[in-house]
């Protein structure tokens, strides 16, 4: 077997790569475990048309009987959407026994970064990172995104960490892994849901240009890993802290009392979260979703524009 026997690559992202056009991509767990049907299915479409809008190709990626598929059809996304949380939540570790067993799997960050990073692809929207879990100093639980992050030449555009993690073990992680984390036009980090979590970033830079100078230095140079850039949701859409904080301490403890752990954590805590704001969550995560796959495309078309 060949890496060809298990990485299948659409035309339209294979033509535009070979043309040195900018693609982005984009993940499928937020299609099959971070939103119900058929939110999920439209907002994946809708953050496509946002790409192609934005002067970019959309690389919406999954595992599909045992294929790395860069580039997936609305079929698929359809397919993907409705099948939910029966699909595999497929992380690193999860791809050789999915691959080998021909079995579907939705893209967590991680192997976002490892797919697109297979087919050549140098930028990522999505909408929150995973971090380090609060109580990860008695669990251990750490997401697998921020070993990728300091191992993967692909560069992350999303609204910083997911609200419902230790922000701040989260950027010390990254920081003992060489991972620059970026402000797009601010020097706090974003919390999801929120604007400003209370945490500063590494560096704040104020245009696509300038990210894009970051990435190509850190290319040149060779140094492994990719750029994290941190993009706060819209204003409008930003859902106050005190009610935030709130929901979440009611949904992780509901977590603990039912022993919920492990992959099946976060997109518990997202429903419960959503259940709690009476969707205002939902739309708050579809929005800054949008926004992300916006300045995605803005870094990706930059980044073509200096070669």
């Amino acid at each position: 077997m060949k890496l060809a026997d298990y990485l299948w690559v659409g035309a339209a992202v294979r033509e535009a790569l070979e043309k040195g056009q900018p693609v982005v991509a984009l993940e499928s767990t937020i299609i099959s475990h971070g939103m119900p049907y058929p939110q999920n299915v439209e907002t994946a479409l809708q953050v496509e048309s946002v790409v192609r809008h934005s002067g970019a190709i959309p690389a919406t990626i999954a595992i599909l009987h045992g294929k790395i598929c860069v580039g997936i059809s609305p079929d698929q996304i359809e397919y993907l959407g409705k099948k939910g949380l029966a699909v595999h939540k497929a992380s690193r570790r999860d791809l050789p026994v999915l691959l080998s067993k021909s079995e579907d799997g939705a893209t967590t960050v991680a192997t976002t970064m490892i797919a697109a990073a297979m087919a050549g692809i140098r930028v990522f929207a999505t909408g929150g990172i995973g971090g380090v879990h609060r109580g990860a100093e008695i669990t251990m639980d750490i997401s697998a995104d921020l070993e990728e992050l300091a191992q993967t030449d692909v560069n992350v555009v999303c609204a910083g960490a997911k609200s419902i993690l230790d922000l701040g073990l989260t950027l010390e992680y990254l920081e003992t892994k060489g991972v620059p984390v970026i402000g797009y036009r601010t020097n706090n980090l974003p919390a999801f849901y929120c604007r400003n979590s209370g945490f500063f970033v590494d560096y704040r830079l104020d245009s696509p240009h300038e990210i894009a100078a970051a990435i190509d230095a850190k290319r040149v140079c060779g140094l492994k890993g990719g750029l994290l850039i941190a993009n706060p949701i819209p204003e409008e859409f930003s859902m106050p802290e005190d009610v935030m904080n709130a929901c979440i301490d009611e949904a992780i403890q509901a977590a603990r009392e039912q022993g919920i752990r492990g992959k099946e954590i976060t997109p518990f805590l997202l429903d419960r979260i959503k259940n709690l704001t009476q969707g205002q969550s939902l739309q708050a995560n579809i929005q800054l979703v949008l926004n992300n796959a916006r300045l995605g495309a803005e870094i990706a078309r930059e980044l073509c524009n200096q070669e």
